[in-house]
């Protein structure tokens, strides 16, 4: 059974930084792939915020948060991270991890069957 819990999300000032993790289990995060999608207050989409493939390429990164936000991995921990700097007002939002298997990283939520609870990320002054 695939379990992903993220933790790490908080209230920060614009400028802030945050580390987001997301723990897998039942899952290799060294395979395949998996990231971060973000659901902003009233919204009911869930948009791609940064993305990692195993399979190779860089990772994708929403415009928004391009040269802010960087994806990584500890393979061992079996554990993601998103590391954010720099943050503003528009980044606040409900942060998930979700995972898939099969090729590629789509940027819709729609084909990641397996997700987080969610960690709630809050910027402001």
């Amino acid at each position: 059974q695939v379990k992903l819990v993220e933790s790490g999300g908080g209230s920060v000032q614009p400028g802030g930084s945050l580390r987001l993790s997301c723990a897998a289990s039942g899952y290799s995060i060294s395979t395949h792939c998996m990231g971060w999608f973000r659901q902003k207050p009233g919204q009911e989409r869930r948009e791609a915020v940064a993305l990692r493939y195993s399979g190779g390429g860089d990772p994708y990164y929403d415009f928004s948060v391009e040269g802010r936000f960087f994806i990584s991995q500890e393979n061992a921990e079996n554990t993601q991270y998103l590391d954010m700097s720099g943050l503003k007002p528009e980044d606040s939002g409900m942060y998930y991890c979700a995972a898939r298997y099969g090729a590629g990283c789509p940027q819709q939520s729609d084909p990641y069957p397996y997700w987080g609870r969610g960690t709630q990320v809050t910027v402001s002054s």
